[in-house]
């Protein structure tokens, strides 16, 4: 039998793709101008301001590649989540800081052992302006231990081989603060091929990798809500398959003879939630040989409050088979809800419908009282007295009774087929199809109506619809 409910909602799609395409293609254009520029400053590199100049070129070009990046994955939705590492127990400056786009430079002389720096890297080292800059055997004192061998590898390599450096490493500024600086530079040449100096740029990027790491966070805490939010979903789904009547079609009643009952039932979820709700609708054959009719709604959404529905359902079965009478249901129905370790609030109608006298006995708590059609036309019946399940201890509830006749149909919802604003609307709807339920041949074509007349409504809640029709 297909199923009623569905675990899965569809994934939320991607924004639209052509403002990011054009912001796209805006960064493009604009690395290819920088890289221009970049191109134009490479001279013979014994100019500092020329390798400032392109030094400065290069991280722009690294940070529009991490434009670039950032919007292809906003255009084309978030990648997959690697499991969430451990982050670093590591103080950080205060939000804010000023240096966040702060640039310094310096040069260590290897022939003479001078080392300059400018002014801008004694601000982002926190360093007083009026010390010696440090040397390259000095500069690692300033770095974290677990960045200390990085850093060294990186100058190791530009000293020996020649090779560019391009490389981040934290520093721990004299105020405590620690502060990530990217370091980029080279290799300056004398005129025998050997390592004379070597220069570098070095720039305060905390708040980038800040940002970053929230980023990276946050979509990990994102896709774990979803799993939890799916697994959760699911668990509901299952639980309310479990407890809900898996029949379609006539119950037939084979205590009495020919007599029969025909009744179907739909579940109609949220419109605007992906979670289950507390509904529920059922129908059960009494050992005396009555049927009880019910539905009802847990307030809430989620396993928990799934969960709860099963409990009420199993009490309300269990005491209906019992013998006890609706009135007398519902009031020991508020007692269980009251003393249960977490407080809910429900509401419900129960009828036990009497084949041999076609008498239906019902009472309601705080719930949508059935709707009666009968040759064409239709009323809703007259509520006895009756309280939200759980609202307050000792209630007690009124019962109502009605003679049925042959071809009659009983109509019992949840308030949720409609927003709560629209009940009176909803029930006028609901009246206006007893031309059309005159008509029906079957409960399953009534049900079939109402599905077609609400079942595209903007719903804040899950809905049960239950027709039941005497023949």
């Amino acid at each position: 039998m297909p199923s009623h409910l569905s675990a899965d909602r569809p994934a939320a799609q991607p924004p639209a793709r052509g403002s990011v395409d054009a912001l796209i293609s805006q960064a493009r254009r604009l690395m290819g101008d920088v890289d221009a520029v970049r191109r134009d400053a490479q001279r013979d590199g014994s100019d500092p301001r020329e390798r400032w100049q392109r030094a400065l070129c290069d991280l722009a070009l690294h940070q529009l590649n991490d434009v670039d990046e950032h919007l292809s994955q906003l255009r084309d939705g978030p990648p997959p989540v690697e499991a969430p590492r451990a982050p670093t127990a590591v103080p950080e400056a205060p939000r804010g800081d000023s240096l966040l786009s702060r640039v310094g430079s310096a040069e260590w002389n290897l022939l003479t052992d001078a080392v300059s720096w400018s002014g801008e890297l004694y601000q982002i080292l926190g360093r007083d302006p009026a010390a010696p800059p440090l040397t390259l055997d000095e500069l690692p004192s300033l770095v974290l231990d677990e960045d200390r061998p990085g850093l060294t590898a990186m100058v190791t390599d530009c000293l020996v081989d020649a090779k560019p450096i391009d490389g981040e490493f934290r520093v721990v500024r004299p105020d405590g603060a620690v502060r990530t600086v990217h370091m980029m530079g080279e290799p300056v040449l004398d005129a025998d091929g050997g390592t004379a100096s070597m220069w570098a740029v070095l720039r305060d990027v905390s708040e980038l990798r800040r940002s970053q790491r929230t980023v990276s966070e946050t979509r990990d805490s994102l896709q774990r809500h979803r799993h939890h939010a799916q697994t959760e979903r699911r668990l509901a789904v299952e639980l309310q398959e479990a407890v809900l009547p898996p029949w379609r079609g006539t119950l037939r009643l084979p205590h009495q003879g020919p007599e029969t009952l025909d009744l179907a039932a739909r579940y109609l979820p949220s419109s605007t939630s992906a979670l289950i709700g507390g509904d529920w609708y059922d129908a059960l054959q009494l050992s005396d040989g009555a049927t009880l009719l019910s539905v009802g709604d847990l307030t809430g959404h989620g396993v928990a409050v799934t969960s709860g529905m099963a409990m009420l359902l199993g009490a309300l079965r269990g005491m209906a088979m019992a013998g006890t009478e609706p009135g007398q249901l519902m009031s020991w129905l508020n007692q269980l809800l009251d003393a249960t370790v977490q407080p809910a609030l429900g509401s419900a109608v129960c009828c036990r419908y009497r084949p041999e006298t076609r008498t239906l006995t019902w009472a309601q708590a705080g719930h949508p009282a059935p709707l009666l059609f009968r040759d064409g036309t239709g009323r809703m019946l007259s509520a006895p007295d009756g309280v939200l399940l759980g609202a307050t201890s000792g209630a007690s509830y009124g019962q109502a009774e009605e003679t049925l006749e042959a071809g009659d149909v009983l109509l019992l919802h949840t308030d949720g087929l409609v927003t709560g604003h629209d009940r009176p609307e909803a029930v006028e709807r609901l009246l206006d199809l007893a031309p059309r339920f005159g008509e029906a041949r079957t409960a399953q074509d009534c049900v079939r109506m109402v599905v077609e007349e609400f079942g595209d409504s903007a719903r804040e809640d899950d809905a049960c619809v239950l027709v039941a029709r005497t023949t």
